[in-house]
Order: C-alpha cells, then structure tokens, then sequence
C-alpha cells in the first residue's frame, strides 16, 4: 500500500480505474473512492480494483470495514452499471453501528481458517456519531391503519422484539427510539408496519361488515371521453402507443420552447438518459417513429394519451405536493403515404392537411366546434408551419409539420407531421356542453358559389370567419374546393373558389332572400378583405 495510508475521496472526472474484472472505467467526479496515498484502490461500497485485488500470491492483507451512503452507493452502481454483492447491501443501507464488529470477526475467520496473524490494532474513524432516529406512534392509528385492535401489550412486546426502545407513553403515544441498523424504518408508518409484520397479516380477520359509499363523477367523464376518441383514432388507422415518462434532461436544457426550470428531476436515477420526468409527449412520440422507420415500416399513424410534469414552484428547500403539477396531453404522429401502394389506388404523401383533419376530427367528436375557437401560429420551433386553436387565451390543440432542427435529434429523413391536443383545456372546455336533439330540417337547402380574387396571405379560415359574422341566421356552412394561382391573376394574387350553403328554417329562401345575403357576403369580403369578385 504506497505510502501506508488509506484515504477516502473523490478523485478527478474522467479518471481511469481498472477494476477487478481488468475494465478499464472512466470516474465520476462524484464516485466515492478508498485511495492510497497517490491513487484509488477501490470504488467504495461496489468495486474493488484490479492492483488492490487479493490474489494466489498475496500475503498481507489489510482490512477495511465502512458504512456508505445509501444514495451515493446506488448513484456510482447504476452509474458504472455495476452490480455487485457489495452495492446490493450498501445501496439498502446498513447498520454503522456494526463496523468494528465485522471488522473483528472477518479479522478471526482469517486467523482460524488461514492461519493467519493480527499484526495491528483496530483503527476507529467516527467524526460524527450516527444517532438512532425517534419517532411518536399513536395506538389510535395503529388499529386505523392494520384495520384491527391489537392489544397495547401485545404492541409493547413486538416492538421489544424489533429492538426499538419505548422512551415514553404519554396520552395514548408511544414515543420511540429506533436502531440504525432499522434503515428502512423512519416514520409511524414505518413503524406500524413492522408490528403488523411481526403480527401477522393472517391474524387480521376479514370484516363481515360492508361499507358502501354513494360516488359522484364530475363532468365529463375522463376516462369514457379517452376511450371514445381512442376508438375514433383506432377506426381510423391510429395505433395507440405508450413511451416512457422519464427522458434525458438534456432534451429540455437549452430548448426554447419547454422550460428546463420546470423541469422535475429525479433525485436517484437509473441512468443518465432517465433522469428526468417528461413536460412533452413530442420526444417520445418521434423517438417511436424514429424506431419504426430504421425497422423499414414509413408509413406511420400513431397517438398518445399521456401525463406531463412541471415543477411550479423551485424555491422551496424541502419539496412538496403543491410544487409540482402534472397535465394529461394528447399527441398525435403522422408520417409517409396516406395508404399502401395499390393497381386501383394512388398513394399520396402525407401533408400538413392530414394532421389538421384529425385534429379537428378529435375535436368535432368531443362536441367543439373549431369556428368558435381563435386560430393563430404557434411560436414553437418545433413547427415549421402551424395552426393552433385558442379559447380565451388558452391553448386547445396546436398542429404543424416538424422543424427539421427536431427530425435531426432523431435521425428522420421524412416529414412528420405533429398535433398537440390540450387535454385539460379540452376537458375543462366540454364540461357545460350539452347534447340537444332537432328534428330534420323541413325546407331545402342552396348552394352558392364565389370566385374570390384575393392576397397570397389571406387564407381560408379568415374568409370563413368574416362569412359568418356577416350573415348568423341562414348560412350553414362554407367550403373551400378549389384554390388557383396564376401570373394572370397578378403579383401575389390568388382566387378561392368558395361554397356557401344557406337555408331558412322557418321558409323557404326566395331568389330575392339568397341575393341579398350574397350581395352582404361580397361587400363584407370586399370592405374587409379587398376581394375581388371574378
């Protein structure tokens, strides 16, 4: 051992460290290790190295016995992918107050076996005694939580048993003193259970008495709204797909568009990729396309109902409930052709039109109608062109096409096209609707159509828009079928052809009624718009 001292430290990142099992491993900067007095020995609590390794020729031993930190134990095991018979026990905790027992009886099994000789004295490191944690168990909710009256001084003899010591009972609480080497026992809950444990859960008889209680919905029904638009998505060509709700934070840091401060961390990670708990389905759901294309399998439809999590408030020491929020997302994925290739069918390439109609399509089912919701452009740079649906300033659904910035982080050569449904919002957004039943209409209905000459950055939806705040009583609907753009038309000129379907519940319309609301529509598009009427 150079320089005769056994150091406990954390060595430099990156350090390389040849293990027991002769791999190379690059160090944590975090990795606890038992060092010598120029280099690491061993990786403290999982790994032994491969220079302070017992072998045939070894003569002098020198035993070190420790207590670790659970949580740094498990962090360099999952770290190193490391599972050793030392990190099982070290990472579940152990009782420090043993250290210089085992140390004595390994130190005796070498003599007794080996023939082995005791050269020194025991060295004893304990700067800072762990004490035995207390805790207060009331009997009242012992015989609420194990659902039986236990006797008190069957309780009082269990938990001799257990070794924890009763300081004092004071108005029907025992106020406790619990061994280190109890790791796992902190709370009354803790302690409750290892009495029913001791016990015995077949002790505790079965009531014959039956509680039933009335329970109350809330409107709307979440669970029955997921399956009906799960059915509506799966009748349509959708597959449901589920991913996992823990991703890399790095996904999240530096990205504009999610707030990486909101981000929920996990305090003991499996891994570095899985350190985190999602804010968005969007990662998961191009991961899976990602894996299906690389699988040759490109035309793809998939959906996700999923929850999504934020930390609302980061400046508490000690977290709590309140500090988190969690939201119920619905993401729908669209790539390749629109079906199989086929001799009587012709396969076309999904575009921005598809995702918006399934879009819309959720909706519809769910009773919103997209007139009445506020259309924009999203701000996300995850789109390269949007659409979203806005009620009162919150976000109902948004859909686009994926920036190629966002394909890139996944190796996608194609166009995906992305819809992200609010659930909550939605859910909040349907709570009062109501479903109302009319006969057939009696009178019939008319068509009429205009050629619309207008600017290449008018679109469709503000021609609906205007449409039927010009004319609420007889104008049923209103179709964009054809869309023309020619150097004739002129610079950055476009023509709608435009559908108008009109019909007067109480009579029928009379030419003199139809022009009327025509010649209100035009000058409307005229006034408004600088339409041209071709």
């Amino acid at each position: 051992m150079i320089g005769k001292k056994v150091i406990i430290r954390n060595l430099p990142g990156k350090t390389k460290f040849i293990t027991l099992d002769e791999v190379e491993r690059s160090l944590s900067s975090r990795d606890l290790m038992i060092c010598n007095d120029e280099e690491g020995m061993c990786i403290a609590g999982v790994f032994g190295g491969i220079k302070s390794g017992v072998t045939s020729s070894t003569k002098n031993i020198f035993l070190e016995s420790a207590h670790f930190n659970p949580v740094s134990i498990r962090k360099t095991s999952k770290r190193h992918g490391l599972q050793t018979d030392a990190s099982f026990r070290f990472e579940r905790g152990t009782d420090p107050n043993i250290t210089i027992w085992a140390l004595k009886r390994a130190a005796m099994l070498m003599k007794e076996i080996a023939g082995g000789k005791i050269t020194s004295d025991i060295i004893d490191v304990y700067p800072e005694k762990i004490e035995n944690s207390r805790t207060e168990v009331s009997y009242r909710n012992i015989d609420r939580l194990i659902g039986k009256q236990i006797e008190k001084q069957t309780i009082r003899k269990i938990l001799g048993l257990l070794d924890i010591i009763i300081l004092k009972e004071e108005n029907d609480i025992l106020y406790l003193e619990i061994p280190a080497y109890r790791v796992d026992v902190k709370i009354e809950a803790d302690v409750i259970e290892e009495i029913l444990r001791i016990y015995g859960y077949n002790n505790v008889e079965i009531s014959s008495h039956v509680n039933s209680t009335l329970t109350y919905f809330d409107k709307p029904d979440k669970e029955n709204a997921v399956n009906i638009v799960s059915d509506l998505l799966s009748a349509n060509g959708f597959a449901e797909i589920m991913c996992n709700s823990l991703n890399p934070a790095s996904w999240y840091e530096e990205n504009s568009d999610l707030d990486p401060s909101q981000l929920v961390i996990l305090a003991n990670p499996l891994s570095s990729d899985l350190n985190a708990m999602r804010q968005s389905l969007i990662f998961g759901g191009l991961n899976s396309v990602a894996w299906n294309i690389n699988r040759q399998s490109y035309d793809l439809k998939f959906y996700e109902f999923g929850n999504c999590y934020f930390r609302v408030r980061a400046q508490n020491s000690i977290p709590s409930v309140d500090d988190y929020n969690e939201r119920t997302s619905l993401d729908l994925f669209i790539t390749g052709k629109t079906g199989r290739e086929s001799w009587n069918h012709k396969s076309n390439p999904t575009d921005f039109f598809n995702i918006k109609s399934a879009t819309e399509m959720v909706l519809a089912r769910l009773g919103i109608k997209t007139s009445s919701l506020l259309k924009g452009e999203s701000s996300k740079k995850y789109f390269a062109e949007s659409i979203t649906y806005m009620n009162n300033d919150r976000l109902v659904a948004e859909t686009g096409r994926i920036s190629k910035s966002y394909m890139a982080m996944f190796d996608i050569g194609q166009d995906v096209f992305y819809s992200h449904l609010d659930w909550d919002s939605i859910m909040k957004l349907i709570r009062k609707n109501i479903i109302s039943y009319r006969e057939l209409p009696k009178y019939p209905s008319v068509r009429r159509d205009l050629a619309i000459l207008l600017d290449k950055g008018i679109n469709f939806g503000l021609i609906k828009e205007i449409a039927f705040r010009t004319e609420k009583n007889v104008l049923r609907e209103v179709g964009l079928f054809d869309v023309y753009e020619s150097k004739s038309l002129g610079v950055n000129k476009k023509s709608y052809a435009v559908s108008f379907i009109l019909r007067d519940d109480l009579r029928t319309m009379t030419d003199k009624n139809i022009d009327k609301v025509m010649n209100n529509l035009i000058r409307a598009f005229e006034n408004e718009l600088g339409a041209k009427i071709r």
